[in-house]
């Protein structure tokens, strides 16, 4: 299947390389699930369970998912605050666009 692209316009373009990518992450995904099938027979087969192979439970590891004390608050709002993991929350970009820093913005 060639496609000549030097035909195509650049709404043409950014389509397939939409579709393209859509389609490569169909083709990781399958790979995964048919490896995990895989993996998953191969302990049965041996007589295990996934759990005495690889100890806990399958999905979200051990360290994942809690909930973190928050680091900074917003000084016109106290009830909006940040733990400072993840993207930046729009009232701390503006403070620190304002003038203040960081450490202005930490809890006591």
């Amino acid at each position: 299947m060639a496609i000549d692209l030097k035909k195509l316009t650049q709404t043409q373009l950014n389509d397939l390389i939409v579709r393209a990518e859509r389609r490569k992450d169909e083709i990781a995904t399958e790979s995964v699930g048919r490896l995990r099938d895989r993996i998953l027979k191969l302990i049965a087969d041996e007589g295990f369970t996934f759990d005495q192979v690889f100890g806990g439970k399958r999905g979200r590891s051990k360290g994942r998912g809690g909930k973190v004390k928050p680091k900074y608050r917003n000084p016109a709002d106290p009830s909006q605050t940040w733990a400072g993991r993840g993207k930046r929350p729009r009232w701390f970009a503006d403070a620190l666009a304002a003038g203040k820093k960081e450490k202005d913005l930490l809890i006591g």
